[in-house]
């Protein structure tokens, strides 16, 4: 590393600076120039424009979460396919055959979701069937 390192980094300090300065500046200056009439119809709560109906507190379906928790894992998983992509030149066959090693990994687990009928969204639960 040479003196010139951090160097080539002050455009992007700098960037990031601006922008922050630039966000703050609009959330101040929201709260200063904004009205604020508070009524009640303003601070009830928004439900799509219907009236809220029955408990907060009510539970989701399990397939809920499993779907919002496949998602994130997924595209995580994609997440990993651009690098590859940028280096697979510089990998050659050796980076070839380890992104098919790590798709069939990712692949094995869609199709042992596919197979617990995790995707299935028509198949009714245990508590829609009682």
């Amino acid at each position: 590393m040479g003196p010139d390192y951090f160097i080539r980094y002050i455009p992007l300090l700098l960037h990031v600076a601006i922008v922050c300065l630039l966000a703050g500046g609009i959330v101040v200056l929201s709260t200063l120039v904004g009205q604020h009439k508070r009524n009640p119809v303003k601070m009830s709560p928004y439900e799509c424009g219907m009236l809220p109906v029955g408990d907060v507190r009510q539970r989701f379906s399990v397939k809920f979460y499993l779907v919002a928790m496949l998602f994130i894992l997924f595209d995580v998983e994609a997440v990993f396919l651009f690098p590859w992509a940028i280096l697979l030149r510089e990998l050659k066959m050796f980076g070839f055959w380890e992104m098919v090693v790590y798709i069939a990994i990712v692949l094995v687990g869609l199709f042992y979701i596919w197979k617990k009928g995790v995707l299935d969204w028509n198949k009714p639960t245990r508590n829609e069937v009682l």
